[in-house]
Parts: structure tokens; sequence; C-alpha cells
């Protein structure tokens, strides 16, 4: 291990919050959320050529592996010399390795969150988030007061306090549809152009990497700030307020743009 190493990274206190707690499922579903959220540095044989990939194969006893590091720093610092990589958000990296029979080294010798993900658990991840909520077609009949547990409740707020910029504000309530079914409501105002898709994603993974087994369904809805649903949602519901957008800076490319998934060769 290097003598200088970046500083403490969120994926690190998620890691440390699940090693303390080995038999804490809430705790592991928290790091894997985390995981699937953080930008990774994924090493690479090759310049990408497009959207094309080669990563960079590693023999272990375990089975054949890659190598991904959560900042440019701890890549440079595991690789000592310059080296081609590709960053993309977890959640892609982990879609493109399942069903590839690739493990995932995580932050290997450079942080204490180093870690190895076999493919059974990349492919579990992979189920996990690779599913977009369903579209709403039932109309709520009522709306009432959010029952959700906490820990659900905290899962959310943290996924809206990481969508800095891509709405205004979300409102959590209980809804009662017109069949009779009961459930929540999560509707976001404000929605930038083309961010719906990401936001109902992201959410729908927060439901589903809570822990929470009884929390019943979770439709996301995107309301105009006219709407007369809006004004029913701000009396009975829970607000949540999303950070301004962070300043623009230059994508990095390949694995950023939705429309355009990376590939393995």
């Amino acid at each position: 291990m290097t003598d200088r190493l970046p500083a403490e990274t969120a994926l690190d206190r998620a890691h440390a919050a699940m090693a303390a707690a080995p038999d804490d499922a809430a705790a592991r579903l928290a790091f894997h959320a985390r995981l699937a959220e953080s930008a990774l540095f994924l090493l690479l044989d090759a310049e990408p050529v497009g959207d094309t990939l080669s990563p960079r194969l590693f023999e272990l006893e375990e089975g054949t592996i890659v190598l991904a590091f959560d900042s440019e720093a701890r890549l440079a610092a595991f690789a000592r010399v310059p080296v081609p990589y590709a960053a993309l958000p977890g959640r892609r990296l982990v879609a493109l390795l399942a069903g590839q029979d690739l493990g995932l080294g995580l932050n290997f010798d450079v942080a204490p969150s180093a870690q190895l993900l076999p493919p059974e658990v990349l492919a579990w991840l992979a189920d996990h988030l690779g599913a977009g909520p369903e579209e709403l077609v039932a109309s709520p009949e009522a709306l009432h007061p959010p029952w959700l547990p906490e820990a659900l409740v905290a899962a959310i707020d943290a996924r809206l306090a990481r969508a800095a910029g891509l709405a205004r504000t979300a409102w959590l309530a209980g809804v009662t549809h017109r069949d009779g079914t009961r459930g929540h409501l999560l509707a976001l105002t404000g929605a930038a152009p083309g961010a719906e898709a990401a936001l109902a994603l992201a959410l729908s993974e927060a439901v589903r990497l809570s822990g929470v087994e009884d929390a019943g369904p979770v439709d996301v809805a995107f309301v105009a700030a006219g709407d007369p649903l809006a004004d029913r949602l701000a009396r009975v519901g829970l607000r949540f307020d999303l950070p301004a957008p962070p300043a623009r800076g230059a994508p990095v490319a390949p694995g950023t743009d939705p429309a355009r998934p990376p590939r393995l060769r």
C-alpha cells in the first residue's frame, strides 16, 4: 500500500458499516446501493475504442477478475504508472460484468474498502439494479401521510440528496387507488428535461436495496407545479427539497451517456 492515499470516501464508510455488522442485511444492502451510485474507474488493457472497453484481466484462485477503484487517485496509487482506464457509474459496470463469469476487485491494495465481488454477487446486484419501476396507470383516490419505515424514508432521502439539479422538490405520501389498493406515491416536481428515467430508476433502486421487505409498492410520478395533485400532496405528504445543481464540468467518457452504454470487448 502506498504511503499517501486519497481521503476516506463514502464507499469506505459504507464498507466499514457493513464490516462492523456482518450479520446486518441492511448494512450490506446499503453498501451495494452506494457501490451502484459511485463513479468507478476501471483498469483497461488499452484505450477505449468508441464505446468498447477492454478491461485488464487478472487470474486469481477465485477466478478471473477485473479491477476498479472509486477515484482516479486510487487507481493511480495502485498502478504507479500511467494506465488506460474508463470511468463509469457502478451500476453500469455491474451491468457490463454480470453474466461474463468475471469478478470485480474493488479498491485492491489502496483502501479499507478493498474487497472481491464474485460473479454471483454481481449477477444478484444486476438483477436488483436492472429493472426500473413500472409505469403508474391507476389514479389515486385518496392521499394520506406516509407510513413507510424510517429506514426506507432515509434511503429515499439519501438518493434525492445525491440527485442535485435533477428536480426541485419531492413529496412522499400514502395513497389509496380507485381499485382499493394501497401503497405510497413519491411525486417529483420541477424535473430537469430528460431526467425522469434516471430519477425513477435511482429511486426504485433505493426501495429495492433498503432492506425493508414489507414496505408495499412505492410508485414514482412526475407532477407539474400547477397540477392539482401537487397541492394535495403538499397538504399530507412528506417534503424533500433537492440540492441545487453542481457547477457544470466536462463529462467523463465513455460510460456516462445513458444513451450510449459501453460494452466489453
